[in-house]
């Protein structure tokens, strides 16, 4: 079974920066899929960012691009989000997927992790 585990949460002013790490702990299939939602809330959960084995698709939210930027180390089954100019609105938990089935206007993850919260004050 595979868990992910995310880390690198925490409170950051708007305009700073915070980069998330998470564990794909297990052994997930080969080729597999990494990637990021969040949870605002009293929202729904929304797709983030998501990232192919070699790293030749990758896929952001119109929300966070320019900004954010996904990048995985496949010798350590890790995937990074590193959030810059980052804003109130980018307040959420974050969650880390792992595997399953993406393109460019869909992700759904097969392993969720339990997330970690992200707060960006004004």
């Amino acid at each position: 079974q595979v868990q992910p585990v995310e880390s690198g949460g925490g409170l950051v002013q708007a305009g700073g920066s915070l980069r998330l790490s998470c564990i794909a702990s297990g052994r997930p299939f080969p080729n597999y899929v990494m990637g990021w939602f969040r949870q605002a809330p009293g929202k729904e959960r929304e797709f983030v960012a998501a990232i192919s084995w070699s790293g030749d698709r990758i896929y952001y939210a119109d929300s966070v691009k320019g900004r954010f930027t996904i990048s995985r180390d496949n010798a350590k089954d890790t995937v990074y989000l590193q959030m810059n100019s980052l804003k109130p609105e980018d307040t959420a938990v974050y969650s880390c997927a792992v595997d399953g089935e993406f393109g460019s206007d869909y992700y759904y993850p097969t392993f969720w992790g339990r997330g970690i919260q992200v707060n960006v004050s004004s």
